[in-house]
């Protein structure tokens, strides 16, 4: 792996990352680096470790290997010791997206309120800031019309529109996505990585999502990393 003296073209990087289930290892040593302010899509055939290696970028999956290294920009830390960093320096850097969302929310609004949370607490006050954050993650996605609506009542690629919103809320630099596309029909699926690609454009952040379509990925990435993560594009 490259080794950076600068880490404003990076946001990611990992040396000698890996993780191990008993009697299987899911992903063998790896060292990647994920450019900033670009759309990197992990493609890989399923089991191959896609959506664990983006729960431990995200912090919620430690890594086997206790002598790897995790870099996130500007800081360098050990594979086990990212939860004793700061809550929000990492929130501020990275938000990080499941595959199924089941966050208890009745409106569009409260939902994307809730990218809010991490800065001051469930309990905390939500003040004119929180609130301006919320209505333009809202214009960002192009939900502004459908802002009164009960999630419920969203189709599949408006539900998702709505958890980015929510993600854009929260006002961090990268936006880790589990499969965003799944169980969305074709026309969704392109919608809703056109605004993925667009919001890493205009805003500059980094985005890295677990894909299933090469075509799809191949469009809208910038990057493409193959299982077993060798960079393709």
């Amino acid at each position: 792996m490259q080794e950076y003296t600068n880490h404003s073209d990076t946001t990611f990087a990992l040396r000698n990352i890996s993780f191990r289930v008993p009697g299987r290892t899911l992903l063998h040593p790896l060292s990647l680096t994920f450019p900033a302010g670009k759309v990197t899509g992990l493609i890989g055939h399923n089991g191959s470790g896609k959506s664990t290696l983006l729960k431990m970028l995200g912090r919620h999956q430690p890594a086997s290997r206790r002598k790897g290294r995790f870099l996130l920009m500007p800081n360098r830390w050990k594979a086990g010791a990212a939860k004793r960093l700061p809550a929000k320096w990492l929130i501020c850097r990275s938000s990080f997206l499941r595959q199924k969302g089941c966050f208890p929310a009745e409106g569009m609004r409260e939902l994307v309120a809730i990218g809010r949370y991490p800065w001051h607490g469930a309990l905390g006050r939500f003040g004119v800031a929180d609130r301006e954050k919320v209505e333009e993650a809202i214009s960002l996605v192009g939900l502004k019309p459908l802002a009164h609506r009960l999630v419920d009542s969203l189709s599949g690629g408006e539900r998702q529109r709505a958890w980015i919103a929510m993600l854009v809320a929260q006002d961090s630099r990268c936006l880790l996505l589990d499969e965003p596309t799944s169980a969305l029909d074709i026309a969704h699926q392109v919608d809703v990585l056109a605004l993925v690609h667009r919001l890493s454009q205009e805003r500059g952040l980094t985005v890295i999502a677990v894909l299933h379509d090469i075509n799809m990925a191949a469009a809208n990435a910038t990057v493409i990393i193959w299982s077993p993560y060798a960079a393709v594009k």
